[in-house]
């Protein structure tokens, strides 16, 4: 596990200087504490900062082939390398190290761009080919290692971060509106998009090459959802053993590791499969909180109880928000997730045990565990209510509700439930991930971005994966949308940036592509009865976890933010979002968002995601950008072109 990093100039006599290369690879040294390698070669330079987790002795990067004509920077890891690695040495292939590292390479030389379908696991990396004067850099299937890049007529730039990137000073920094308003709309900003104009991300399952100053990108892998009629005991024994083999095989290390228990049925699978496959106890870290309806603790010690697991806890309290400033710099880019802290503290905490840790994620995205799923269903009933009984009643009435301070709460679920039936039908379940109303944006923007991004749609990316999925079952539709959304940009985002904060490797057993196939073969039936979610992963795991587990209803990993933004945090909100500060970066209206901080402070609504998705921008804005203003002055056109550009390059 590592960061990485590179500068390729399309002029062969421009030489790539190692300084550049050294700053690079140092923004990134939280990724990589443990070793770091640099390699330049006139117009050519690539670097690495190492998490050392396999082969510590001879795994140093960058690694070369036989000849030293390919050279590979690389970051993640391969559990299947031995396996390939067999096949390649069959095939006359010669390995100076036992790393993972070395094994791509050789699958490259034999196998080109098609080398990526022959690994199990989760990685960046790039190749340099000597001889053919070419870039290959490819991403995972799932998206569990990030890749950025810059790319003009000169020169091309990439990187496991974006401020890497941003050491390149050619590299410009101006602020991407249409992705300033799918963050503000999702708290994330979908792949290709990042916050900054012509940096992209390199999206799932593609490859990208460099040739004769040309990029090409192409897609090696989908999910392709083929739904079959199975019988309930067949596919809960297919789903255990392969959950068990992914578990299996991602204990693969020369170091310390344990696993995230939450106390919710996907990282306790994770926990049950672990425990039979070590021969010590499973090393397990939980997060809770002092407001009740937000701590699940409880669950976890029902599950560190019951599998005998070395458990440690650590309650989360306000004054962690202190480290607003410090995670927002590892992000690199605007995020309103809030689960950032409690993700980062249980790393920081693990880390202090272990090096490798398994989590659940993915676990939703699979076996349709989100309430969004549950609130499309019943968007079909309440659309069947007379008109004047939805618009005259009903929505007047719960709109007057004050919000409660409990996480979820009948008179919370109402008012989020109503405030998703409001947006268009096509959006299905994700009407319920919107944080922003359109209607609001003319009010919110500042007159000038409201004018650059008056013609763009924010839902237009959510649109493209409804359109492009293959498969009549409205349930595993909707799966896709956020296995291609939310899971890459917002929970793999998350847990790559806050585990690597802390120099801790995450995996992710859900997201084995063979398991994920897997359940691309279950109809939405089995995933879902009612409103009963998981239902096959439940019925799966019902001998192996215990009942409280399987009973228990979903409640997701947050934090109360909207309470600690009327006491704690309170100072903070007022001072990053006061009107001298709107107005000095220039993207909002003060006068709207004093409102909304009013309304907030004095409990007639709940705006906490719209305010600390400005708030975390506001300070976003000071660490990266300062005080620089007209940054996005006359550059929308240009920015759309590149993700217009970016979209027919792949296939």
């Amino acid at each position: 596990m590592c960061g990485i990093c590179g500068l390729t100039y399309f002029d062969r006599g421009r030489v790539v200087s190692e300084s550049i290369i050294k700053r690079m690879c140092d923004a990134m040294t939280h990724r990589g504490p443990d070793d770091e390698g640099l390699l330049t070669k006139r117009n050519v330079g690539i670097g690495m900062r190492r998490l050392s987790i396999i082969d510590l002795a001879t795994g140093h990067q960058p690694i070369c082939n036989e000849d030293g004509t390919v050279w590979i920077v690389f970051n993640g890891e391969i559990y299947n390398y031995l396996e390939v690695r067999d096949e390649l040495l069959k095939r006359g292939h010669k390995f100076r190290t036992k790393s993972d590292t070395e094994t791509i390479i050789h699958a490259y030389e034999e196998y080109g761009v098609d080398c990526p379908k022959k690994l199990n696991g989760m990685f960046a990396f790039a190749i340099w080919d000597q001889k053919q004067q070419t870039l290959f850099i490819a991403r995972d299937r799932l998206g569990i290692k990030p890749m950025y890049y810059y790319y003009d007529s000169e020169k091309l730039v990439f990187a496991s971060e974006l401020k890497s990137l941003l050491e390149v000073k050619e590299v410009p920094r101006h602020v991407e509106l249409q992705a300033l308003d799918m963050y503000l709309t999702f708290e994330y900003i979908p792949a290709p998009y990042t916050i900054f104009q012509n940096i992209a991300k390199l999206s799932p399952g593609h490859w990208l090459k460099l040739e004769n100053g040309k990029v090409t990108i192409r897609k090696y892998w989908d999910v392709k959802f083929d739904e079959r009629e199975y019988k309930e005991k067949e596919i809960c024994e297919q789903l255990v053993a392969l959950l068990q083999d992914a578990v299996k095989i991602r204990l693969m290390s020369e170091v310390p590791l344990g696993a995230f228990l939450s106390g919710g049925i996907d990282s306790s699978s994770v926990v049950a499969l672990m425990s039979r496959e070590m021969n010590r106890p499973v090393k397990t870290f939980s997060i809770g909180f002092k407001e009740s309806s937000y701590n699940e603790v409880n669950y976890a010690r029902v599950v560190a109880n019951h599998f005998k697991t070395e458990h440690q806890e650590f309650i989360i309290e306000p004054n962690a928000l202190e480290l607003a400033e410090k995670l927002i710099w590892h992000l690199d880019e605007p995020f309103g997730d809030f689960s950032i802290f409690p993700t980062y503290l249980v790393s920081k905490m693990a880390r202090q045990y272990v090096t490798v840790a398994l989590s659940g994620d993915g676990g939703d995205e699979l076996f349709a565990g989100y309430d969004t799923y549950i609130a499309n269903k019943v968007a079909r009933a309440y659309r069947r209510l007379p008109g004047f009984l939805r618009k005259g009643v009903v929505e007047p009435w719960i709109a007057k509700l004050p919000p409660t301070e409990q996480k979820k709460g009948l008179v919370n679920r109402a008012k989020r439930f109503v405030e998703g039936t409001l947006l268009p039908d096509n959006l299905e379940h994700t009407r319920w991930m919107i944080f922003l109303q359109e209607m609001e944006k003319s009010r919110l923007y500042a007159p000038e971005v409201q004018s650059e991004i008056r013609y763009s749609d924010s839902f237009e990316f959510i649109r493209k994966y409804f359109g492009q999925v293959k498969t009549s079952d409205e349930l595993n539709r909707q799966l896709y949308v956020d296995m291609k959304t939310y899971l890459v940009d917002d929970i793999l985002v998350k847990v790559d940036r806050m585990t690597m904060a802390t120099s801790l490797e995450g995996r992710v057993p859900f997201l084995d592509y063979r398991f994920v196939e897997l359940t691309a073969t279950i109809q939405s039936r089995l995933k879902m009865k009612g409103t009963n979610t998981k239902y096959i992963l439940k019925k799966a795991m019902k001998d192996i976890l215990p009942p409280q587990i399987l009973k228990r209803g979903k409640q997701g990993f947050s934090i109360p933010i909207k309470n600690w933004l009327k006491e704690d945090l309170k100072g903070l909100m007022l001072d990053v979002l006061s009107p001298h500060k709107i107005k000095q970066q220039g993207f909002f209206n003060s006068d709207y968002v004093q409102r909304l901080t009013q309304e907030h402070l004095s409990g007639k609504d709940n705006h906490s995601h719209r305010l600390w998705a400005m708030m975390v921008f506001g300070i976003w804005h000071d660490i990266y950008l300062g005080n620089q203003n007209g940054l996005f002055e006359k550059s929308f056109k240009a920015s759309n072109e590149m993700a217009a550009a970016d979209n027919s390059l792949s296939s």
